[in-house]
């Protein structure tokens, strides 16, 4: 069912609402000039926030804890958008006159083309499954430099989000909007890109931003390779050709252009040569600005904007890989690195992750780096033939609280929990850089909404080891990012193939993204036989896992073809393996743990050990042998058929809370 939201429909009454809010307001509407009120009544929170997002105004209530039910000036924040406010939202303790005019129009939105209310309504449902919530870093304390460094990364995002939109194919598609159609443009910088992601609202045609619909071809290769099937979606198959025909064009770091007779790749800052010196720019002055002390964190700028210029990217890497929780208050990561956006899987996505540094990652370091050669040893066991177990010597992850997120990194609804950096070259073969997100999902509103979505669908029993503390899915996270350097890496090769060249591009990322999510469940057990956990944090941290497995399949995973969400497939893949074991059981007849849904999940605690050993075991030796039958085998055991339809009742029930859509505070 599509959701209308109850907008003014012309004639209508105006909302009763509305006079409360002009009794705080002057009595004409406020011209610039001095603000004149610390508070206003008559809207409510969640109103305010979902048209904020509405229509499109970069602002954001963060909290209501002063006085419920009245905006108060220190509870509204400006957000980063791709339309950035000319004015603050308040300003020494009182409401700027904007806010009262952008209040008003919230309560009282103006009436849309009833031509295309059809399109628009589908736009709405499409934003109101992502609640926005405000993710926020500590940034006090920061020195003059650190405040002028991160203005200047701040101002690299629009050009991040720039590259990524070229890389995808949408850059300037936006442009035919009208400057009117509020939903149309937030949902366009939602999804970066004119098309709606949500299930339900995605699966109408007329979900779109842009009319009529933008066929939705990759910016990586010509146009002349991407064929377009009657229904006017682009056909896979140039993939296949390449990779059998083309390899020396699918170089991470380049487009393919030319005539189909005549390919050739073209490094990145040759195709996009003004954005890369815009950015270049900013980080060389970020890096100029930034005190002594940060010596480790201006190194790594200096070398990025270096590789803006020369597509050198393993030397900026090298610079990034020395700057650590221990010699930087910060993270900063910005390039191209992740490739699920690429239908093919080779090229990288250009993203930014702005960050500071959680100390708290000081404490886990110390506790599992002495373990790091004991875990590949463990890794090589699993794999068996096929693998020998290496000296490692990567990182352990670094706990971070985003500051913004651009390009690639930018979800439109979620967000990445953990990441290891780079994928390629000497510091990937070297172990990379990992980090855990510790400032996701940690806020009221989030943990309230997960609360809701898992107990619909476990047991009533199960959920007597459900947390809300975020330190078991922690956890979950740090084994997840470790353990894509244990074993048989990305970079793993059989009989001189890559993991791409075996498996296909799509399969591959799917693959490795499982290896590393079913060794975090097999290295939590791990852990907690030697102690280093407690038994009740690995019953929690499993539990935590299968609950996060429910939201990834809720995304859906396009089961007709052998690409898609990677991490919807390996969540599919796990509980299905899982449940034929027995570790996980459907129970029909009974009870959900929220007493209103029939049919749940039970967890059985003490079979799960040996059904993590068991599927641990069959992945690392898939990886091992480079065995694309077994692999094809295990996607299809569990993402297809009869599985399907338990997908689908999983994503009904969590799609009933709307999923967080993240939204960036401004540096004040």
């Amino acid at each position: 069912m599509v959701y209308s939201p109850p907008h003014r429909s012309p004639g209508a009454a105006m909302s009763p609402l509305l006079p409360l809010l002009l009794a705080c307001a002057p009595e004409h509407p406020p011209e610039p000039g001095p603000p004149r009120a610390t508070h206003l009544a008559g809207i409510d929170r969640t109103t305010f926030n979902q048209q904020a997002i509405e229509q499109h105004v970069p602002v954001h209530w963060a909290h209501d804890t002063d006085s419920p039910g009245e905006l108060e000036a220190h509870e509204v924040v400006a957000v980063w958008s791709d339309r950035p406010l000319d004015w603050k939202p308040a300003e020494d303790g009182v409401l700027s006159p904007q806010l009262f005019n952008a209040v008003a129009r919230f309560l009282d939105p103006p009436a849309g083309d009833p031509e295309d209310a059809a399109r628009q309504a589908l736009l709405a449902d499409e934003l109101l499954q992502g609640h926005p919530t405000l993710l926020e870093a500590d940034l006090g304390g920061l020195s003059p430099g650190e405040q002028e460094a991160l203005r200047k990364l701040t101002a690299t995002a629009p050009l991040i989000e720039r590259l990524y939109a070229l890389q995808r194919g949408v850059a300037d598609v936006g442009d035919a909007i009208p400057a009117g159609d509020t939903r149309s443009r937030a949902v366009f910088f939602r999804n970066q890109g004119p098309w709606c992601n949500v299930p339900g609202p995605a699966d109408d045609p007329a979900c779109t931003a842009v009319t009529p619909r933008h066929v939705p071809r990759s910016g990586l290769y010509p146009h002349v390779l991407q064929p377009i099937d009657d229904e006017g979606v682009v056909q896979s198959t140039f993939c296949e050709a390449l990779d059998q025909h083309h390899p020396d064009l699918l170089t991470p770091f380049s487009v393919v252009r030319g005539p189909q007779s005549q390919l050739k790749s073209v490094p990145y800052p040759d195709e996009w040569p003004q954005e890369h010196r815009a950015i270049a720019t900013l980080l060389d002055e970020a890096a100029q600005a930034l005190p002594p002390e940060e010596a480790a964190l201006a190194a790594y700028l200096r070398a990025a904007s270096q590789a803006f210029g020369d597509n050198d990217w393993f030397a900026a890497d090298a610079a990034w890989a020395a700057m650590n929780a221990r010699n930087s208050g910060w993270y900063v990561r910005i390039g191209p690195d992740e490739t699920y956006f690429d239908p093919c899987g080779h090229h990288a996505g250009y993203h930014l992750v702005l960050a500071r540094i959680n100390p708290d990652s000081l404490a886990w370091q110390d506790r599992l780096d002495p373990l790091k050669q004991d875990m590949e040893a463990a890794a090589a066991a699993w794999a068996g033939q096929g693998y020998t177990a290496r000296a490692v010597d990567f990182t352990l992850p670094d706990f971070i609280d985003i500051v913004l997120n651009a390009g690639d990194s930018r979800a439109d609804r979620g967000a990445t929990i953990g990441q290891s950096l780079p994928n390629w070259g000497p510091v990937a073969d070297a172990g990379g850089r990992t980090v855990a997100m510790t400032n996701i999902g940690i806020d009221p509103d989030s943990v309230s909404a997960h609360r809701d979505r898992v107990s619909s669908l476990f047991c009533g029993p199960t959920m007597a080891d459900w947390t809300d503390d975020h330190e078991p899915l922690l956890v979950s996270t740090i084994l997840h990012e470790a353990a894509h350097n244990l074993g048989p890496s990305g970079n793993h090769s059989v009989d001189g193939e890559s993991p791409e060249q075996r498996f296909g591009g799509g399969l591959a990322g799917t693959l490795e993204e499982l290896k590393a999510q079913t060794a975090a469940l097999a290295l939590t057990d791990w852990l907690g036989a030697r102690g280093v956990i407690s038994p009740e944090t690995v019953r929690q941290s499993h539990l935590a896992d299968v609950g996060w497995a429910f939201g990834q399949i809720s995304h859906g995973m396009s089961y007709d073809d052998g690409t898609g969400d990677a991490y919807a497939r390996l969540s599919a893949i796990q509980l299905g393996a899982l449940q034929d074991a027995g570790a996980v059981r459907w129970e029909a007849e009974t009870l959900a743990a929220n007493g209103t849904d029939m049919g749940c999940f039970s967890v059985d605690q003490a079979a799960l050990p040996a059904a993590i050993e068991s599927l641990t075991t069959e992945v690392f030796g898939i990886k091992a042998r480079g065995d694309r039958a077994a692999a094809e085998a295990l996607r299809d055991r569990h993402i297809f058929g009869e599985r399907t339809a338990q997908h689908d009742l999983i994503g009904e029930r969590w799609r009933r809370a709307p999923s967080p859509a993240y939204l960036y505070r401004l540096p004040d």
